[in-house]
């Protein structure tokens, strides 16, 4: 079978999820990305196919071309722009089969994106909450398939060398003790918060991993709270354990997130202190909490106390590692892989399709200079 994976961006955590998903799958896979930039996995080839928003027609259009060259089976879109690109040109292309993966979903689902969805067979959802809110918005609950989010925990594995390594370039000294998040600095991760707490935790240092529109504001912060130069922010990096095997404390402070990086930094064997983590959340629910992990409350005086109880902790330990630790096989890579290519298989078996009405009814959002062409078409710019 010849799957193209079709992804918004290749930058973390959906373009590691990728990676990790195409190096398990038994199929010839190929990728594309809309946009620069993003580790490209080994062995796998991968193309740019770079253009404006999702109203783009241009990119559907060398999407198209490069899928029929390509004559795939099967096309899978990740993220929420190439899921409407990507599902639209691969119909244009006669593509069979075609899935979509929502590893995020933000509010404000738009009429074109359900058109969208329309042409394709299934949308996997990477946790229960993104299934909610597909189902809100229209998406009949036949056609989503719910495959949680994984990580493969030997990639997390820690690095006493990578530790010095990171904490020199870092400029924290053996001794420091250094909290840690990692995410992109969005107002709803509430780094705002653990900026405020490092106030009250005195002698760590916070560095904060990742990159957005709310850096400039948190770095006003750390100044405003005096603590700027106990605050570092190191931009997104591509592979992120060089920062977990630099941590002593991992902390997750916002509420809503599925908590991927607490799966992570709990892999490279740190404390968790999280305000959403659902993995761990489950293991909770069922008495069976994963050790070294503590959820917030909504006290405001919740997570300085628990990052100092756990700084403590560390003393006593003598500043050693806990044990890595996973939320169980529903979590792990080889479950995602497993998962999606029985999903393959499923999809694959059915006689394929195509679906022109839904391609009809948006053609005039592109305007009719710019409309996408049909296959078997010959619309002007196609």
């Amino acid at each position: 079978m010849r799957v193209l994976h079709v992804i918004g961006t290749l930058e973390p955590q959906a373009g590691h999820q990728l990676r990790s998903l195409v190096r398990r799958l038994p199929y010839h896979s190929e990728i594309v990305s809309l946009s620069h930039g993003g580790v490209v996995p080994d062995g796998v080839p991968v193309h740019r196919v770079v253009g404006g928003g999702e109203h783009d027609p241009a990119v559907v259009r060398h999407l198209r071309q490069l899928i029929r060259a390509g004559r795939y089976d099967l096309v899978h879109t990740h993220l929420y722009r190439a899921n409407v690109q990507g599902r639209i040109a691969a119909r244009l292309a006669g593509v069979p089969h075609v899935i979509a993966t929502e590893h995020r979903l933000g509010p404000g689902v738009h009429a074109l994106y359900l058109a969208a969805e329309r042409l394709g067979e299934v949308t996997v959802a990477g946790s229960e909450a993104i299934a909610a809110r597909l189902r809100s918005s229209g998406v009949p609950q036949r056609r989503i398939v719910i495959i949680p989010k994984a990580i493969d925990a030997r990639e997390f594995r820690f690095d006493p060398e990578l530790r010095a390594t990171t904490r020199s370039w870092l400029g924290v000294e053996p001794g420091v003790p250094l909290i840690g998040g990692v995410g992109r600095l969005d107002p709803d991760k509430r780094f705002d918060l653990l900026i405020r707490a490092i106030t009250e935790v005195p002698g760590a240092v916070l560095a904060l991993t990742g990159d957005g529109p709310a850096r400039a504001d948190l770095e006003r912060l750390a100044v405003i709270e005096g603590v700027a130069d106990r605050v570092l922010f190191t931009g997104a990096l591509a592979e992120p354990l060089a920062m977990y095997c630099a941590m002593d404390v991992f902390a997750s402070p916002g509420h809503g997130s599925f908590g991927l990086a607490g799966l992570e930094a709990a892999a490279a064997g740190l404390p968790v202190v999280y305000g959403s983590c659902v993995p761990f959340e489950e293991r909770a629910a069922a008495r069976d909490p994963v050790p070294g992990t503590h959820r917030l409350s909504q006290d405001r005086e919740s997570l300085p106390r628990s990052l100092r109880t756990e700084l403590l902790c560390l003393a006593e330990r003598g500043g050693a590692r806990l044990p890595a630790r996973s939320a169980g096989v529903r979590y792990d890579a080889a479950h995602l892989a497993a998962s999606v290519g029985s999903l393959y298989e499923r999809i694959s078996a059915r006689p394929g399709r195509r679906i022109i009405g839904p391609l009809l009814a948006y053609r005039g959002r592109f305007g009719r200079k710019n409309s996408f062409p049909l296959p078997g078409g010959s619309v002007r710019n196609a």
